[in-house]
């Protein structure tokens, strides 16, 4: 069986189903071994604030940028897949390939310090759920970025992965710092 689906002439041919197969197994690999990090001993030691007041607030704010980030994400997606009612102009595709580039960079410091100053958490449900979003989300990030950059793959494999990886960023973000908004009074 070939690994390549026949494309009309002229176009490059579309990966098989079989090759779905790479993105989940990297989304696998990543999510685990960020759960075996996670489930460490955490160090006490080492946190930082970066310009914000404490560790927590720089996490809840980081989060929710790359939150934000992802609602443009979601936007400009609609946009380049023909969706929305107006003709796309050409800063769409750089400004969705750069904001998914800052929203990743923004839950970097967040990720350090739930992975390795927190540890994998399981007091509640949420903290537990927002432990195993988390993990996860590295995980759907990975599965996108190699489907985006090996191409060619079934028809709604592209807009199925970044639809995931959306609503596990939000529900990260949901389990996060929209509870702590709540908690502390900002609320929504």
């Amino acid at each position: 069986m070939s690994e390549l689906v026949a494309a009309p002439p002229g176009a490059p041919a579309r990966r098989g189903a079989r090759w779905l197969a790479v993105p989940l197994v990297a989304f696998a690999l990543v999510s685990l071994t960020a759960g075996f990090l996670a489930s460490r001993e955490p160090s006490a030691a080492g946190y930082f604030d970066l310009i914000f007041s404490d560790p927590i607030h720089m996490k809840v704010w980081l989060a929710t940028a790359a939150a934000v980030l992802a609602l443009f994400q979601l936007f400009t997606a609609a946009w380049i897949f023909h969706k929305l009612p107006w003709s796309k102009p050409a800063w769409v595709n750089p400004a969705h390939r750069w904001s998914g580039r800052l929203a990743f960079v923004a839950t970097l410091p967040v990720a350090y310090h739930c992975i390795f100053k927190l540890g994998f958490q399981d007091a509640s449900t949420r903290v537990a759920v927002h432990s195993l979003l988390g993990c996860a989300f590295f995980g759907a990030y990975a599965a996108k970025v190699l489907i985006v950059r090996l191409k060619r793959f079934p028809g709604p494999t592209l807009p199925v992965a970044g639809g995931l990886l959306f609503a596990v960023l939000i529900g990260v973000w949901w389990t996060s710092a929209r509870w702590f908004f709540d908690t502390v009074g900002v609320g929504f």
